[in-house]
């Protein structure tokens, strides 16, 4: 298989084939948060969570295309409950659209609550959309679709 800076020797940068992952039965990621994650309320810090929505997001670019991508955007993340220290915590991704240069990800966040008269529940903590640019090496855009 090519690395991505062989590929982009020629003048058409374009991007080699993604990683092979099923998303449809797992999460891009999973997490336990701990108590260095919380904020002055003893809830996990939301900057947490958007760095793991950001993470998850990137997991889901990478099966399109094995490249470097940068984060352009994050879009609306409304945290309907809060994340306890424990919670099993679920990032599951969708790709939503593919552009010449960019991929935009559907992050939905749940919870599965360790503690207290929840325990065992799953609840829905927030989802969001996050739009990454492919770029090579050099930070020169790559392209990844035909739109």
């Amino acid at each position: 298989m090519e690395s991505v800076e062989d590929l982009h020797m020629g003048s058409q940068n374009a991007c080699i084939a993604g990683i092979d992952l099923d998303t449809t039965k797992e999460p891009a990621l999973r997490i336990i948060l701990l108590p260095k994650d919380t904020n002055g309320m003893g809830t996990i810090f939301g900057g947490a969570i958007l760095s793991y929505i950001d993470l998850a997001g990137a997991v889901e670019a990478r099966r399109h295309c094995n490249a470097l991508f940068v984060t352009v955007a994050i879009h609306e993340v409304v945290f309907q409950q809060p994340v306890y220290v424990g919670d099993v915590v679920s990032f599951y991704t969708r790709t939503k659209h593919i552009g010449t240069t960019s991929i935009t990800v559907g992050v939905r966040v749940e919870a599965i609550r360790v503690t207290g008269d929840q325990a065992g529940e799953r609840v829905h903590v927030t989802e969001g959309e996050v739009v990454y640019v492919a770029r090579d090496p050099q930070g020169n855009k790559i392209r990844i679709g035909g739109d």
